[in-house]
């Protein structure tokens, strides 16, 4: 059995309160309600009620308990390598958009911390792409040179404060970190009151446009003239957003070093191999963060191993010897590069999402809550072609054909998945896919010996589970679903439980 270092829970969220929010109000009528209470929803919500409109944030956990409040916190235009690539791919207008709404988005947390006085640990600093082995480095330069002629505060630089050294690297001024969660609640907080409301621990089961259009929750109707989906991948299924991204997770270790150590600044490698860095305060001292190891959701079992690559890199290379903290995170990632903000279909007036983030969602998820924020209110923004949500996808692309092909695969070979198998089989912290009564079963033995069975079938889209060992959970490989062991759902788009199955019946 493998044992692992830290509390296997997000810093940000382990170092905030649990908080009590509005008491679920049903048939309750205001101008917008939004589904999810992470960056992109509060941001909107934010900007929506400074704007004079009601609000109703809703909230299926805890106030930024989900991917928002796993993130590495980092506030950046600076987004690994994506600069060259958006300017061969769509052309220089429609990157240096890219580049603005993103800049902008970095202005408009500061603006909030600065107006708002949030005390969330926020702090300037430079952010780099950096390179390790000479062979890299014409990537490097030619991500500079993108930057530089989209008006972005780029140099190239061959010396860091990292402990180790490098090819070279993309330097970002004046970008920011922070911490997430104590910047999140505040604005929570301030949402509340002259008829605006926010719900947490209240599951949208459905939601209807009309007029007004109606949010169906577990424990009533909220109605409103317009709705914002901000749930990652939005739970509705209608704009085929879980066709047009694909779900992908990474992991996080973060231990206490020693600040005369500690590198200053925030970093990221190059391509798949990459390690992303930064510090937070942390009891008087500092917390290194190190991330990485990122693979599509449901497609890899042994996930211990992930902490364990990213333990032996801190240890080698920053010299720690203890960790405090080790949690994962999900993001969905879009085919073109470019998040999707806008209007649920062509055909939806009042319904409105935001997705796509591609692991860049403190930025993504701030100019999302702008964007939406200003479609609402009837405002030009000058990023809504470029993001809207109804364009015309890239199907036809390496990247599209590749995943796609991949959900195919998994819905149909994968019930192929433990048909010799059964409850017998399953070895104490083992979770495996059985069949009983010919029926596909996700089954885990805990370490007292007790089975917890479940249905294999997501209730999405009706592909079967993966286990996560690391995580002791079930998670979906073609949308992304993530349940317990128990079946109970952790991460959307999937919005009903696993059926649980009684193994002294089966």
């Amino acid at each position: 059995m493998v044992i692992l270092s830290g509390t296997p829970v997000s810093y940000w969220i382990d170092s905030t309160p649990e908080n009590n929010f509005s008491p679920f109000v049903d048939n309750l009528l205001v101008d917008v309600a939004i589904v999810g209470a992470g960056i992109a929803g509060l941001t909107a919500a934010t900007l929506l009620k400074r704007a004079g409109k009601t609000v109703a944030v809703i909230e299926s956990k805890q106030i930024a308990t989900g991917t928002s409040g796993h993130t590495t916190a980092k506030v950046t235009s600076l987004h690994q390598l994506i600069y060259a690539d958006l300017i061969e791919q769509l052309g220089k207008e429609k990157a240096r958009i890219y580049a603005e709404s993103n800049q902008a988005a970095i202005d408009r947390v500061a603006q909030f911390v600065e107006e708002e006085r949030i005390e969330c640990d926020f702090s300037r600093q430079s952010a780099y792409t950096f390179a390790e082995f000479p062979e890299d480095l014409k990537k490097i330069e030619a991500e500079v040179e993108a930057a530089i002629a989209l008006g972005l505060p780029a140099s190239f630089v061959k010396e860091t404060s990292l402990p180790f050294s490098i090819a070279g690297a993309v330097k970002f001024d004046n970008q920011a970190q922070f911490h997430v969660r104590k910047y999140l609640l505040h604005l929570a907080k301030n949402i509340l009151g002259n008829g605006s409301y926010l719900f947490e621990e209240t599951r949208v089961e459905a939601v209807e446009e009309g007029n007004p259009s109606q949010v169906k929750t577990n424990k009533g109707v909220v109605r409103a003239q317009d709705v914002i989906v901000t749930t990652n991948l939005p739970i509705l299924n209608e704009g085929l957003f879980f066709a047009k991204t694909y779900p992908k997770r990474s992991y996080i270790v973060a231990a206490p070093i020693d600040p005369a150590k500690a590198p200053e600044g925030m970093f990221i490698g190059i391509d798949n191999r990459y390690r992303s860095i930064r510090t937070t305060p942390y009891d008087g001292g500092l917390l290194l963060l190190v991330g990485g190891e990122g693979h599509k959701t449901g497609t890899v079992e042994d996930t211990e191993k992930c902490y364990l690559r990213l333990e032996e890199y801190a240890r080698s290379r920053f010299g720690v010897d203890s960790f405090a903290y080790r949690w994962s995170t999900q993001d969905m990632v879009s085919f073109d590069k470019l998040p999707y903000i806008g209007k649920l279909t062509p055909f939806n007036n009042h319904i409105y999402v935001a997705t796509g983030f591609s692991l860049w969602g403190m930025t993504k998820g701030t100019l999302s809550g702008m964007l939406l924020s200003d479609l609402i209110l009837g405002r030009n923004n000058p990023w809504a072609d470029l993001c809207d949500a109804t364009r015309a996808t890239p199907f036809v692309s390496q990247t599209s054909i590749k995943e796609n092909a991949d959900v195919a695969v998994h819905w149909l070979g994968d019930r192929f998945k433990g048909l010799t198998s059964s409850l017998a089989s399953v070895s104490q912290g083992e979770g495996k896919l059985v069949t009983v009564d010919g029926k596909k079963v996700a089954a885990y033995r805990d370490e007292g010996g007790t089975i917890h069975a479940v249905s294999a079938t997501c209730t999405h889209l009706g592909c079967i589970v993966n286990w996560n060992s690391a995580e002791k959970s079930w998670d979906c490989p073609c949308h992304g679903a993530r349940f317990s062991c128990d079946g109970e759902v952790l991460h959307g788009p999937a919005i009903d439980n696993l059926e649980k199955i009684n193994p002294k019946q089966s």
